[in-house]
């Protein structure tokens, strides 16, 4: 019976929680259209913060971004190269599609998105959080500057934007690392390789994972500011709230990906 009771109390909580989360996003997105629907008003309050956050989400993300796909595309081209030649003989000249369709359909986004939550979604609900904690959102009100509009929409523009440029990115430096091993370690010629790469893959391949990559930005802005505007507890409650951002956006992600692979299957 208390099994039960908690069971039920567990799922109560879970959509009280979903509840609150989708009039945040609601709320955000509102404050997001009032942006854009009058940007030069709106950046005398927050240009300067947005350009901030493209700087913060885009620029430092290139690094870790760049070194992931390099060793990711050179360990997707040894894989194939050391597997699938044992039980396919001659499978090694298509390593160029091997290596693109899957990295531009999934490994590129995927990859860029779970990254970019972990460097940028924690420090979002850091930093908000700790700003909750300590009251500054409060004086924000006070001063009559809206919160949402001053910290969230700037966090969800840039993320949105500076997204797919990343996964772009990505997928060309990924590519690049498949032919490495493709050239060094399995002997491929550079013009198989690059050769073999537009016979199998074409412009939706890579739009389509550009795509996915700004709902991923939406997913990781929109939870990581509502884990942040949330945050009580002082310090421990921003550690939570940090681990929460990073945790669910990560799984949202990866759920996400699923069901808009299956949609687009269906379009393209």
């Amino acid at each position: 019976m208390s099994a039960a009771r908690g069971a039920r109390g567990a799922a109560l909580a879970f959509l009280e929680e979903t509840g609150r989360l989708a009039e945040f996003t609601r709320d955000l997105l509102a404050e997001t259209a009032a942006f854009l629907a009058s940007p030069r008003r709106s950046l005398r309050l927050d240009g300067g913060v947005l350009m901030d956050q493209l700087e913060r989400i885009g620029t430092s993300s290139v690094p870790v971004v760049l070194v992931t796909a390099l060793f990711t595309g050179m360990v997707l081209a040894l894989q194939a190269g050391l597997t699938l030649e044992v039980k396919l003989k001659g499978v090694t000249q298509f390593m160029g599609r091997t290596v693109a369709l899957p990295f531009l359909r999934e490994l590129g986004p995927v990859l860029t998105g779970l990254i970019v939550a972990g460097r940028v979604g924690s420090a979002i609900a850091a930093e908000l959080g700790t700003m909750a904690v300590t009251e500054q959102v409060d004086a924000l009100k006070t001063l009559g500057t809206p919160p949402l509009r001053y910290l969230g929409v700037p966090r969800l523009l840039a993320c949105v934007a500076m997204l797919p440029v990343l996964t772009a990115l990505a997928d060309v430096v990924g590519l690049f690392g498949g032919y490495v091993v493709a050239s060094l370690v399995l002997g491929l010629p550079a013009n198989v390789y690059w050769g073999d790469v537009p016979q199998m893959v074409t412009a939706g391949d890579f739009g389509s994972g550009l795509l996915k990559t700004a709902v991923f930005g939406a997913i990781i802005a929109v939870v990581c500011t509502y884990q942040g505007f949330g945050t009580t507890g002082g310090a421990e409650g921003v550690g939570r709230a940090t681990t929460r951002a990073v945790v669910w956006s990560s799984i949202l992600i990866l759920v996400g990906d699923y069901f808009l692979t299956a949609l687009m299957g269906l379009v393209l």
